[in-house]
């Protein structure tokens, strides 16, 4: 079973779940003062299961549309991203909030926001699950967090390693010799 790969569960369902409906009641408070309706962009694949969750608990007026990048290889960021998917629809003179499994380098989240306001996003916010600030490499910082965690491998809840392990209903720390 995929589960005995792990050292150790960092973050239950449990939490995970109460922490996305504090994050919709938080996110609707501030959509509020945004330009209706906000878009939500999921950035794929690693924000599926947690975007899922997290709008269940918005009650706001929202729409959804997907990015999909990569910056990773392996387990190392490298620093510049490449656009897989882009948007289906303009952004010009939207409000974005973009939805990130892990905020960990900062890289990525750094040079979407500069793309998308270079094609016309008027405010964009950042929602992440998990933030690593122990190993950002610009300055840069969620808007909203979900779980601030130390320097360790995270898998499950749409966080891979080899696009394996999306599929656990919690974080997990993989055990250093699977990678």
């Amino acid at each position: 079973m995929i589960k005995d790969d792990l050292k150790k569960i960092l973050v239950s369902e449990k939490e995970i779940v109460e922490r996305c409906e504090q994050l919709g009641k938080q996110l609707d408070k501030d959509i509020a003062t945004m330009k209706s309706p906000v878009l939500f962009v999921g950035i794929l694949k690693g924000s599926v299961p947690f975007m899922a969750e997290l709008i269940k608990h918005i009650d706001s007026d929202i729409e959804m549309d997907f990015m999909a990048v990569s910056s990773y290889s392996g387990t190392e960021s490298v620093g510049d991203i490449k656009i897989i998917k882009d948007l289906d629809h303009s952004i010009k003179g939207r409000d974005l909030v973009l939805v990130e499994d892990i905020v960990d380098t900062g890289t990525t989240i750094k040079e979407l926001k500069k793309l998308l306001y270079n094609k016309g996003a008027h405010e964009i916010k950042v929602v992440t699950l998990l933030d690593k600030p122990s190993r950002r490499k610009v300055d840069i910082e969620a808007d909203y967090t979900g779980f601030e965690v130390e320097n360790e491998f995270v898998v499950g809840f749409g966080l891979d390693y080899n696009q394996r392990y999306r599929n656990l209903p919690y974080i997990g720390v993989l055990k250093e010799e699977l990678y």
